[in-house]
């Protein structure tokens, strides 16, 4: 009866479902019914009037935006798209954001299918790939899963890591917390996650650093940079909030994750995508090759045990 009343009753929340078989007002042959009443066929089933709010109709994403994303389109062809994320862009709508990238460049390009390969945190930038064709997505994300992907970030480390080159391999566990946030840490009960960090260029009191994916978990170079010591400048959820406010005050606006590069082979044909550091993380960096020479960043919990 429940599924029942779940179908006949769109839109109507489970809970005035079942508040309508505890008070009896459901009845089925005259009889009150329960949540495991059986219908068949002929059977009369009385349901009281219930009124359900109108959803209003959802808006499509604003044209300013759609154009807008459509312009960082650095490549496509009969498989993939491939666009230089900004940052501030979900890679999909949901968890409070309307649009993201999928319904922006379906909103752009409405006659085509569309189907998000992978994910960027909304503040990274960079490289993320659609697929055009079910060939493209399944081959691509079988090619992600076999380990034969190769995806390269650029970041800004806090502090000086003892060494110029190095991996992290340390397991991660994924956790949601109450409200729906992703939280991850370093635990033994954890998969099996790997990054190699080289570093790019020094700057006061940090280090530009390419990380390369060995696995791709959640937040792995985020949670795989902090358990060394060495947080990425600007992030919210596992950096330093100290400097992260000394770093605003001198431009820094977001987290420094940008996704610089890609590339993999499917059917023959060898793919890579790459996309420049944007003008504002080189803006910050021109900043504090300056005014960071001020800055001295206790390193504490800093392990050189990596």
């Amino acid at each position: 009866m429940d599924n029942a009343l779940v179908n006949l009753l769109k839109g109507v929340p489970k809970s005035m479902i079942y508040r309508l078989l505890r008070t009896g007002q459901v009845r089925v042959n005259g009889k009150r019914a329960k949540p495991d009443t059986r219908l068949v066929e002929g059977d009369t089933l009385r349901i009281p009037p219930v009124r359900v709010a109108e959803r209003p109709e959802r808006e499509g994403p604003p044209s300013g935006q759609v154009a807008g994303l459509a312009d960082t389109v650095i490549f496509e062809d009969k498989h993939f798209l491939v666009i230089d994320k900004p940052a501030g862009v979900a890679s999909h709508g949901g968890s409070g954001v309307s649009h993201g990238a999928i319904e922006l460049l379906r909103a752009a390009r409405p006659q085509e299918h569309l189907e998000l390969v992978h994910r960027l945190d909304r503040d990274t930038s960079g490289v993320l790939v659609f697929a055009r064709t079910r060939a493209g997505l399944t081959g691509l994300q079988a090619a992600i899963r076999a380990g034969e992907v190769t995806k390269q970030y650029l970041c800004l480390m806090l502090g000086h890591p003892s060494k110029a080159k190095f991996d992290v391999n340390a397991p991660l566990l994924k956790s949601v917390m109450q409200g729906g946030e992703r939280m991850v840490r370093v635990s033994d009960s954890g998969k099996p996650s790997l990054t190699f960090f080289r570093e790019m260029e020094q700057y006061p009191s940090a280090r530009l650093m390419q990380a390369t994916l060995g696995t791709g978990r959640t937040h792995q170079i985020r949670v795989h940079a902090a358990h060394i010591g060495h947080p990425l400048a600007g992030d919210p959820k596992y950096g330093d909030r100290e400097m992260n406010k000394r770093y605003r005050e001198m431009g820094l606006n977001r987290m420094f994750l940008h996704a610089s590069h890609m590339s993999f082979d499917l059917d023959g044909r060898a793919y890579s995508f790459s996309a420049p550091l944007p003008d504002d993380l080189k803006d910050f960096l021109d900043v504090l090759a300056v005014k960071g020479k001020r800055l001295v960043w206790m390193q504490e919990k800093s392990r050189t045990d990596f």
